[in-house]
């Protein structure tokens, strides 16, 4: 198979879908692989550690879209490269189509069989193509978010980890999963006084046994987070439903109740956000203020550290590139219902039922085309 990897033209989006050791993974498997010009440059790979792995390296990337067969990427296409993908094409990227129709009807027209790294499951139920991700998020997330409580910066100016004789900030993480965990670990790690809520009391008594009573844990029930909300100085919102748009936590009005400077941050935008008043925004220009709070949106989060993005990424997808590239993507489903579960569209239309339901379209079982 012909696998083809595009520079990411997103906003300070600087990972890459393809490794040089991927290269070598998939060229060993007897396939071609073409990755665009300093496609990698941002992750610090160059175009001779791709050329060494065996990869072919083009100047544009029309060439990528017009001859491969897969196409690898890490963020959803672009409204540019979507008008380049062509009808029985493979994509594999994190598409997050639920609050974006343009882009899921760009898919449909464009007749491709997009997988979508999020939907990908396992035999836990976990999703193991979201998880790196979701970790590198979850660590950034009381970092990017005590660099808004800074002054200059729109926040109240409070120092995560206070000093001796000053209290620290109050952080309030909503999620226990993975973006949840780590950054509670993280932000407990700084110094700051942390409370984990989950809506799964079962997931709740493993984090208190596991980490020791280090942050606090707490049932979110929409008293406790209206409670909550109200002493806290940073917010992080790290829910999610596999698919589907994040349900909204706080609303507007209740912004109110939070103190003037503190700050959302939002990990769940690349799924619609978790706040009322949540809407994305760049690594150019990260925040923006509602009723005196400031929010930090950040719809590619992990693109500020694309080295250790890329890598830990890499790691999680290969086994399914090298899967789909030697069975095609009909046997490697059939044998594989989890990547199945993966695919969210094929010849024109939608196989994943969360974003059916979140844009009110019609649902096709991907079973269906694999005739099983």
């Amino acid at each position: 198979m012909l696998i083809g990897c595009p520079k990411e033209i997103k906003n300070h989006e600087y990972r890459v879908g393809i490794t040089p050791s991927m290269v070598s993974e998939l060229v060993a498997c007897n396939n071609s692989v073409m990755i665009e010009h300093n496609a990698g440059l941002g992750s610090g790979f160059t175009n001779s550690d791709y050329a060494t792995a065996g990869a072919k390296i083009v100047r544009e990337s029309n060439e990528i879209f017009m001859k491969s067969d897969m196409v690898v990427k890490v963020k959803e296409p672009q409204k540019a490269e979507i008008s380049k993908l062509r009808p029985g094409q493979i994509l594999f990227t994190y598409l997050h189509l639920a609050p974006d129709e343009e882009q899921t009807v760009g898919l449909m027209d464009r007749k491709v069989t997009a997988f979508a790294y999020e939907t990908v499951t396992d035999r836990t139920g976990a999703l193991p193509l979201l998880a790196p991700m979701s970790e590198v998020a979850g660590r950034l997330a009381p970092q990017m978010g005590a660099w808004a409580l800074q002054k200059a910066n729109g926040g109240s100016g409070k120092l995560l980890g206070g000093v001796p004789g000053v209290s620290p900030a109050n952080v309030l993480i909503i999620g226990g999963g993975v973006v949840g965990t780590q950054a509670a670990i993280i932000a407990s790690g700084m110094g700051a006084k942390v409370t984990l809520m989950d809506n799964s009391i079962n997931r709740l008594k493993y984090l208190d046994q596991i980490f020791f009573s280090k942050f606090v844990t707490s049932f979110a029930s929409t008293e406790n987070i209206k409670r909550a909300i109200a002493e806290s100085d940073m917010i992080i919102g790290a829910v999610l439903i596999p698919g589907a748009e994040a349900p909204k936590l706080i609303s507007k009005s209740q912004l109110s109740l939070i103190k003037p400077g503190s700050v959302l941050v939002d990990v769940a935008i690349d799924q619609g956000g978790c706040f009322e008043t949540s809407k994305a925004t760049t690594h150019d220009n990260p925040t923006y203020e509602v009723d005196g709070i400031v929010h930090y949106c950040v719809a590619n989060m992990p693109g500020a550290v694309p080295n250790t993005s890329t890598l830990a990424l890499s790691h999680a997808i290969t086994p399914f590139i090298i899967r789909l590239a030697k069975a095609g993507w009909k046997s490697a489903c059939s044998i594989d219902p989890h990547l199945l579960n993966g695919l969210n569209v094929h010849d024109g239309n939608v196989t994943n039922i969360a974003v059916s339901q979140a844009q009110n379209l019609d649902y096709l079982d991907p079973k269906t085309f694999l005739k099983l």
